[in-house]
């Protein structure tokens, strides 16, 4: 169950920050640099939560 709980943890930080990207993208004057760190930081959560949900398929 911890691994579940570490997913699920992971997929609320992915959705905050798809937010975050939303809202710097239709601000006036969005920041790019920003914009770029974030959706580096989204894809990693991504990688990370494909890894772990793969690992867990391979462990079933």
């Amino acid at each position: 169950m911890a691994l579940q709980n570490r997913i699920d943890s992971l997929k609320k930080q992915h959705e905050k920050l798809d937010r975050m990207i939303h809202e710097e993208e239709i601000r006036p004057g969005s920041d790019d640099s920003l914009l770029h760190k974030l959706k580096a930081q989204k894809l990693a959560l991504k990688d990370e939560i494909e890894r772990l949900v793969q690992g867990d398929r391979v462990a079933a």
